[in-house]
């Protein structure tokens, strides 16, 4: 644990910030101290107020900014600093792609040992605000009070917003969010004034105790729309209240749906949906092919970037028609399926059963033959026997979660010397881990980071290996 700056040193005067963290803070040099400081841009002169040292380090938050870099914007969102998402709107959008495509270089160099002296320019997102098309915001009431809040005796500390940082227990109200089209903002505020205007109570988060606990939308690049309202503790008649509200104020949904969740967790893996009015999916569509979206299914929160995403995918992989891909990570199926016109088979492996009958669904829909789907521990499923049983791929794509592939996967692929491995990840330090093993066999071609959630720091990044001969 860190401990408290003393009160004499709480604040130091004119740091210069020089690069930025992988958490998305700005980085500076004092003293042989490094300063990780809160809404700092690479480039600022800034007063700190210091709030936690540790052994080699010290975290603080800007006061004031003395001299603003180059890349310093105004952000455009009232709720910039406070809510927890989209930490990096007050630099310009050509800065955040300069400094993303900064840090998978360094990462895959310094930990993969990889030369990157050729990796591709990063490929932004056309999109840079309401690009998401899944948001979950949570019923409190604690609301989370800023410095503008003027609160009398009495009033209400409902909210229906974002966790603050920090804290499980507080809640941020959101009137106006610009990760995700409409309607989801007017989705949004008219269920929360309509809940406070019939008495229908929130959440409480320490004491498990309200009606009302999470509000999940989904849109998708076709214009279909889902909510799911996820009750906990309502009185007789409160469900359908809201549902039949949503519905007849909202008359276009095409999934409305609820769950009574009364669990210690927000999560509904394990949760059974009720469907009150429309399907119980909607459908995303990509190159031509439909993608049935269920309320517990994986899909890519970024639609049109995800395509871009998905074509670089298959370019890399340079599918002639007649290949067996493994698409390892598969979730729904969704690269899968996209590149199975242009291979001869694929076979693909993840964790999650429910993800992988959305991926034969997926399949069944587009009426695509040649995928064959498994469900099970990577590590357990990608054993010599199931090669010997479905061959050996000539292409591996794999996508593995932020952790990377585990130890005896990557023993896996280089057993299995297949002549290309495209590896999509969203966190190069593990992808780097996973590369400086996979070298002792492969080459890296092919470098390119794509741009999937702007104003926040994360990347995605493609990488190529081919077989050494």
């Amino acid at each position: 644990m860190g401990r408290r700056i003393p009160q004499e040193k709480k604040f130091v005067s004119g740091l210069e910030i020089i690069d930025i963290a992988e958490e998305g803070k700005g980085v500076a040099k004092q003293d042989n101290l490094v300063y990780f400081i809160e809404r700092a841009v690479p480039g600022d002169v800034v007063d700190v107020e210091l709030m936690r040292k540790k052994k080699s380090f010290v975290e603080g938050k800007v006061t004031s900014v003395v001299k603003p870099s180059e890349y310093r914007v105004d952000p455009f969102c009232e709720h910039f600093g406070v809510c927890g998402g989209c930490k990096w709107q007050h630099m310009s959008y050509e800065a955040q792609l300069k400094f993303k495509e900064q840090y998978v270089g360094n990462q895959l160099s310094r930990i993969g040992k990889v030369d990157v002296s050729g990796m591709e320019p990063i490929l932004g997102s056309e999109g840079t605000k309401y690009y998401r098309n899944k948001l979950e915001f949570t019923f409190s009431n604690k609301r989370w009070l800023t410095d503008l809040d003027e609160v009398q005796p009495g009033d209400s500390m409902d909210a229906l917003g974002f966790h603050v940082p920090g804290r499980f227990d507080k809640i941020l109200a959101i009137d106006h969010c610009y990760l995700q089209q409409d309607p989801s903002n007017a989705i949004r505020n008219e269920v929360f004034e309509f809940a406070q205007a019939n008495g229908i109570s929130f959440y409480d988060l320490k004491f498990h105790e309200g009606a009302l606990r999470n509000l999940i939308i989904r849109t998708s690049s076709t214009g279909e729309v889902m909510v799911i309202v996820v009750f906990a503790y309502p009185e007789e008649g409160q469900v359908e209240l809201l549902m039949s509200f949503i519905q007849e104020r909202f008359p276009d949904l095409t999934s409305l749906l609820y769950i009574i969740n009364q669990k210690r967790n927000d999560t509904i893996f394990d949760q059974e949906i009720e469907v009150y009015a429309g399907r119980d999916f909607i459908y995303e569509e990509m190159e031509g092919l439909k993608f049935k979206v269920g309320p517990k299914s994986f899909y890519q929160t970024n639609s049109l970037q995800a395509y871009e995403l998905y074509k670089i995918t298959r370019e890399f992989a340079d599918l002639k028609g007649d290949e067996l891909v493994y698409d390892l990570y598969t979730g729904a199926g969704t690269i899968a399926n996209f590149v199975a016109k242009s291979a001869r088979e694929v076979v693909g492996v993840e964790y999650v059963p429910t993800a992988i009958e959305d991926a034969k669904i997926n399949s069944a829909i587009n009426e695509i033959a040649n995928t064959k789907f498994y469900a099970g521990d990577m590590k357990d499923v990608l054993t010599a026997e199931f090669v010997a049983e479905h061959g050996k791929p000539d292409v591996v794509i794999t996508d593995p979660p932020r952790a990377g592939m585990h130890a005896d996967v990557v023993n896996r692929i280089l057993e299995m010397e297949s002549d290309r491995v495209v590896y999509v990840s969203c966190n190069a330090a593990t992808q780097a881990r996973d590369l400086d093993m996979l070298q002792e066999k492969y080459t890296v071609e092919r470098i390119k980071p794509v741009d999937m959630f702007p104003h926040t720091q994360h990347v995605e990044n493609v990488v190529l290996l081919k077989l050494k001969k």
